[in-house]
């Protein structure tokens, strides 16, 4: 495995994204697939997650990611859970995160009393998932730190003028994510949507680790390159 970690200074608190590297799926999930629901070998994804279970100081806790905004603490956390951000001050404790192209987002707190992560694809953004996750965290938002993982860049992602205008719906300041080519093709700019909804919780730093999962096809899984693909894995957890 290959896992990139948030380049902070946080004793007592760990995160990592998994690469699609070193499981044992085939075809379109090679190899290092996590993803159980995406179409690949339930045993071949089993033994993937044995394989990171290795790194982990306990189980991770999965969420079924619909999209949308809904936050769980991990006490309250069950298998057919559905949510898109979840949060621990328990030590052990795993959150853990599904993407392949969506940003994963880790927020930890600076005296690592808790730490969270969110799913953060566009309606998840639009639907301000980061926002009502920092409202529920009982830490102060300049307290936390934001990290931003592997997730599609702007020069890889176009979307509609309906994704444009729900962004603008919720804030017109998030207008500035989004760009026109000389085709009138737009493109959005994920990261920069989340760092600035980020900040407007309250959120004042904001790490990204700059690299694009639709650019890299050695490193990443990609929805939006590939089309079936498996799924990477972004966990956080207070040592």
């Amino acid at each position: 495995m290959q896992p990139i970690r948030p380049d902070w200074s946080l004793p007592g608190i760990q995160a990592i994204s998994t690469t699609r590297a070193g499981g044992v799926s085939v075809g379109p999930w090679a190899s290092l697939n996590l993803g159980a629901t995406c179409g690949d070998d339930p045993v071949a994804v089993a033994r993937n997650r044995r394989r990171l279970q290795e790194l982990l100081p306990g189980p991770p806790r999965w969420l079924r990611q619909v999209h949308g905004k809904r936050v769980v603490h991990l006490d309250d956390w069950h298998a057919d859970v559905e949510a898109d951000a979840a949060w621990t001050d328990r030590p052990g404790q795993v959150v853990a995160i599904q993407t392949a192209d969506c940003l994963p987002v880790v927020l930890a707190d600076r005296e690592a009393r808790l730490v969270a992560a969110a799913h953060a694809g566009w309606r998840g953004l639009a639907a301000d998932v980061l926002g009502h996750l920092v409202a529920s965290l009982p830490a102060p938002p300049d307290r936390l730190v934001a990290w931003i993982g592997p997730g599609i860049g702007p020069e890889r992602y176009r979307v509609g003028e309906e994704v444009r205008s729900a962004f603008e719906a919720l804030d017109g300041a998030l207008a500035r994510a989004f760009a026109e080519n000389d085709a009138g093709e737009i493109r959005a700019d994920l990261k920069r949507a989340a760092r600035g909804l980020l900040l407007r919780a309250g959120v004042s730093q904001v790490l990204d680790c700059g690299l694009c999962t639709a650019s890299d096809a050695g490193r990443f899984f990609s929805h939006r390159r590939d089309g079936p693909c498996g799924r990477m894995a972004t966990l956080a957890w207070i040592e």
